[in-house]
């Protein structure tokens, strides 16, 4: 590779270490639906009798919500669904919303709904719902949130777009689950960790309780170094809890020039220091001059995590 490429592919890796991570949470597969009660029999295609009703409704007509909040399906489980509609056609109607004479819009089902096209199917049973762009949203949302197979960050993330996009409050989302308050702020404080402990926590590396006692450090340097000593030694949670006890009741030792000069820095660079933290795992410290200049000092542990460190740097 020339030196040239070599810049233009570093410069791409720091401009993407250095943006905002907001990474695409992959969720399961939801279940089939299985235990409703057969559709009752409709005309396919036939003119809709209005909100409220069930009726069969060309595939071709209904829009997937562009605010679903389910992004990744499983394309093994897509096709024994499809199998399975094949012979028994769909037994849970999908939830649409009617936009215009001809067109609907999904609210919920849309893996069902990819089933049933890849079955061939040219209509599907359909439950319409009279509804505005914010309570689709909402409905999508809470719906999504009866499943029973959802992570701990998944259900986080949909607690904050429901708070955010639906503008509810935290009380307000309890309501709704029927959850306790403090549950649902739980949950959300696990959106703080960094990203590498909330990836291990959505792909099951990682419990909820894990996480939790991680959460009761500050630092973003610290919360790695327990997560890194949780995933190596295969640590519980009480003794996780028990190391974050350790570590906040007298483990700390005084801070170095750097962390100090660490302490000072301006949000934005902060940031940016927690962000290569996180990138790397390991502690970062940024130390900036009112002259723009500065040094970066990058921690490691032994040989293997400089090695682990270098790959992550394509070195």
């Amino acid at each position: 590779m020339s030196q040239i490429n070599k810049k233009q592919a570093l410069g791409k890796g720091i401009r993407a270490l250095l943006n905002t991570i907001d990474e695409e949470m992959k969720t399961p597969a939801e279940g089939s639906g299985g235990n409703n009660a057969p559709v009752p029999p409709a005309v396919s295609g036939q003119t809709p009798a209005g909100a409220g009703s069930i009726i069969r409704i060309p595939v071709e007509q209904i829009d997937v919500n562009p605010k679903q909040p389910r992004r990744d399906f499983d394309e093994q489980a897509l096709k024994e669904l499809s199998e399975s509609i094949k012979l028994h056609d769909i037994i849970q109607p999908i939830t649409v919303v009617k936009i215009s004479a001809t067109q609907y819009q999904l609210i919920s089902g849309e893996r069902r709904l990819r089933a049933s096209k890849l079955a061939g199917l040219k209509d599907i049973p359909a439950y319409i719902r009279t509804a505005d762009d914010q309570q689709m949203l909402e409905m999508a949302l809470l719906e999504n949130l009866q499943r029973e197979d959802l992570n701990a960050i998944e259900i986080s993330l949909s607690y904050k777009r429901l708070m955010d996009e639906c503008e509810l409050t935290q009380e307000q989302v309890a309501e709704r689950m029927k959850k306790d308050r403090s549950t649902v702020t739980n949950y959300l404080r696990l959106l703080k960790l960094p990203p590498d402990i909330q990836k291990s926590v959505r792909d099951g590396h990682l419990s909820m309780g894990h996480a939790r006692a991680i959460i009761g450090l500050d630092k973003v340097d610290e919360q790695l170094y327990v997560y890194r000593e949780t995933l190596e030694k295969g640590l519980s949670v009480r003794q996780v809890e028990q190391l974050v006890k350790n570590m906040l009741s007298g483990g700390k030792t005084m801070p170095t020039a750097a962390s100090a000069a660490s302490n000072k820095l301006p949000p934005a660079y902060k940031r940016i220091e927690d962000n290569m933290a996180s990138h790397f795992s390991t502690k970062v410290k940024l130390d900036r001059k009112k002259n723009g200049k500065g040094q970066i000092v990058i921690e490691f542990y032994n040989d293997n995590d400089l090695e682990r460190i270098m790959e992550k740097m394509s070195i």
